[in-house]
């Protein structure tokens, strides 16, 4: 049910993770005016009680609010700058919140842009997955002015549970490129783990058992426990996706002159899955390579569930 106090919301992208951002915006009661190149995902979101739009700019001109949620940073830039793009009904007090993952650079260039025609723009790209979006606990990093952030919180009180603000413009995009780090590499250790005891000749599920009792415990394996031991991976955060960030947080060492050894290798795993033709797998399918390499699989090891 609409509340007219509530402001009129735009949504950008209606992939994986914006459909069901979507769908828990319209449920709290915003009004909400989609656009997606999708044309099936956005008759999807007007079932669900959203409008049509059928570009950037008629969406940007028709919300208080803009929401983006897209792959990449070329995706992001040609919806704000593109032909019918965001930026074309740029205009004082218009709020834009791009929920993405791109390079840090990029954020800060289109939050000047916004900036110098009276807008405001905040970067907060989320963790959480797929999971996390449906039910409405994404951990959102928020980067941009202050008094954006606290326009913006009962939108990101609705989208997630954990939401901090780091900093100022571009620095929620460094803070989820280091989030995709720690995931990245935990995803590996944890796969690294299970391919070695399994192929040892251990239940790869009383492994995960001890694992995830001990210090050793980790959100990765409570969240993707079943898609290593059971080789599936559906995706909940797509391999390629994760490849990109990974590539953004490298990119970003080099500007700052820090090393990521471990990243790097990581990264480089995750390319030998690409150039497999698993890059639409869920991140979690990185085991599948180290399991290439072992010559052993751990689903086949793992008893049936019951």
């Amino acid at each position: 049910m609409m509340t007219e106090s509530r402001p009129g919301l735009g949504l950008i992208g209606l992939g994986i993770m914006g459909r069901p951002m979507g769908r828990n915006l319209l449920r709290a009661g915003y009004p909400l005016l989609v656009h997606d190149l999708d044309r099936s995902s956005v008759a999807q979101l007007v079932e669900d009680g959203a409008r049509p739009a059928t570009s950037a700019r008629e969406v940007a001109s028709g919300s208080d609010i803009l929401i983006t949620m897209l792959p990449d940073s070329p995706d992001v830039q040609d919806a704000y700058l593109g032909r019918d793009g965001a930026f074309a009904a740029l205009r004082p007090g218009w709020l834009a919140i791009d929920m993405s993952s791109i390079a840090p650079r990029i954020a800060r260039e289109l939050a000047a842009r916004a900036e110098e025609a009276g807008a405001a723009m905040l970067d907060a790209p989320v963790s959480g997955g797929e999971q996390g979006a449906i039910a409405g606990t994404l951990s959102i990093m928020v980067g941009g002015p202050e008094a954006a952030f606290a326009r913006a919180r009962p939108v990101f009180d609705v989208l997630g549970t954990t939401i901090v603000h780091v900093g100022p413009s571009g620095t929620g995009q460094v803070v989820k490129a280091c989030n995709q780090v720690v995931v990245a590499v935990v995803i590996e250790a944890v796969a690294e783990a299970l391919v070695l005891g399994s192929k040892a000749g251990v239940d790869p599920g009383r492994i995960a058992d001890v694992l995830q009792g001990g210090l050793a415990a980790t959100k990765v394996l409570e969240m993707r426990r079943s898609n290593m031991l059971e080789g599936h991976f559906e995706p909940g955060s797509r391999t390629r996706l994760h490849l990109k960030d990974l590539r953004i947080a490298l990119d970003l060492a080099r500007e700052t002159g820090v090393v990521l050894p471990a990243t790097a290798q990581v990264e480089q795993l995750m390319v030998a899955m690409h150039v497999a033709g698993r890059g639409d797998l869920d991140h979690s399918g990185l085991i599948t390579v180290l399991e290439d390499l072992a010559g052993h699989r751990v689903a086949a090891q793992a008893p049936a569930l019951a």
